[in-house]
């Protein structure tokens, strides 16, 4: 049973009672994740009094601090990344960015497990219980309305690159008594390629496909003047630009990613949300599609990764934090589907991992401690310098 969502809550008690055989697991995949990573990666074993290396504050205190989070969404197990058998589907993490990062082996997510609801809480610092599929926004404040209110920053200075229709309201929550229009600017690729094509969807279905989860949700992809007027005075993209560049695509994610690198050219937002999403396939069933969706998402991690580096307006001053919003049944739990779904509430399903990288991060250090989703906003805001005051999650010293 979950608390009511109550704006202003105080933080709930974080210790975890868990059954033996999920400790066991969670151990277990803890201490794969670091022994692999220090075998494949050549990285070393960090402790919770480690800070980060002086040169990189330095770095980041000549420039405007920037962060850019990417939730690694629909979950991938460690069997299909992590493990010795999984290291071919994610080559670039692995030997690209993991020995720049630092990597934490067990991030413990104690919410409810669905996209939307799940990325909303990353988004808070708070284990929402809104429903998954309800186009509502959040209960409690985002990391968008903490960031622009305290530092007083324009609209221009957030944004977040969302999946599909579900996602459309994360930019700002139903926290009234907070502030409103304080939110982030949210873009959907989706709503742009729909309004660009006006009528000729077909030819952009294997670009428009919304939702993979529940077959009973499945919303019309909305697009129309707002959507052209974001292309042309935002993006700087003609109709005809933008639908010739999207038609040599392959996937959703390649569609977002490439909006955000727009973003960073026209707008260089200090603060930067991407949602990939492709992973979710998995739902479908095609065990095939859910490798494939791994494998471009590693190679979009590290697409952005190089954005970053070659970009005046970034390099150096920029943290990039990578992490799923939650991972998948395990094989072995009879009660699940294995890849498939997320519905247990198994170890598999609720620990996952994150890398950190750039400004403030030290290189190739990997962190055993266990960190909760929910830390990440606190974090973020001691990484800004905003209080994330109703945030339930805990700065992780590592990264601060």
């Amino acid at each position: 049973m979950f608390d009511p969502p109550i704006c202003g809550a105080a933080a709930r008690d974080r210790t975890l009672r868990e059954p033996s055989r999920f400790s066991d697991t969670v151990a277990h995949l803890v201490r794969s994740r670091r022994e692999f990573l220090r075998a494949a990666a050549g990285v070393a074993v960090g402790t919770a009094f480690l800070g980060p290396s002086p040169l990189a504050r330095a770095e980041s205190a000549r420039k405007k601090r920037k962060v850019i989070v990417v939730t690694f969404g629909g979950g991938a197990r460690d069997q299909e990344t992590f493990s010795p058998e999984g290291q071919e589907n994610i080559p670039l993490l692995l030997h690209e960015l993991a020995p720049q990062s630092s990597f934490f082996t067990h991030v413990s997510n104690q919410g409810i497990l669905g996209h939307y609801v799940a990325t909303a809480s990353l988004a808070t610092g708070v284990y929402e219980t809104l429903n998954n599929f309800a186009a509502v926004p959040p209960d409690h404040p985002t990391v968008f309305e903490y960031f622009r209110k305290d530092l007083k920053r324009p609209s221009s200075d957030a944004w977040v690159v969302a999946p599909s229709n579900g996602f459309n309201r994360i930019g700002e929550s139903d926290c009234r008594s907070y502030g409103q229009g304080l939110g982030a600017r949210v873009v959907l690729p989706k709503h742009l390629l729909s309004a660009a094509a006006a009528g000729s969807d077909a030819d952009y279905a294997h670009l428009l496909r919304d939702n993979y989860e529940s077959p009973l949700y499945t919303p019309q992809i909305g697009g129309g003047e707002f959507e052209l007027q974001q292309l042309e005075t935002i993006l700087k993209l003609s109709v005809d630009d933008f639908k010739a560049h999207a038609m040599a695509l392959s996937s959703p994610d390649e569609l977002s990613v490439y909006i955000a690198k727009r973003l960073m050219q026209q707008e260089s937002p200090s603060l930067l949300w991407i949602t990939m999403h492709d992973i979710d396939v998995a739902h479908s069933g095609a065990y095939s599609l859910y490798i494939e969706g791994i494998q471009r998402t590693d190679r979009l991690c590290a697409e952005l990764w190089k954005a970053v580096a070659s970009d005046p307006e970034y390099a150096g001053n920029t943290t990039m934090l990578i992490l799923p919003d939650f991972g998948r049944d395990s094989d072995e739990d009879a009660g699940g589907n294995g890849f498939q779904h997320h519905r247990t509430g198994d170890a598999a399903s609720r620990t996952t991992w994150m890398m950190a990288l750039g400004a403030g991060v030290r290189h190739g250090v990997v962190y055993n401690q266990q960190v909760q989703s929910i830390d990440l906003v606190p974090t973020i805001g001691a990484m800004l310098g905003f209080s994330p005051t109703e945030s339930q999650g805990k700065v992780i010293p590592e990264l601060v």
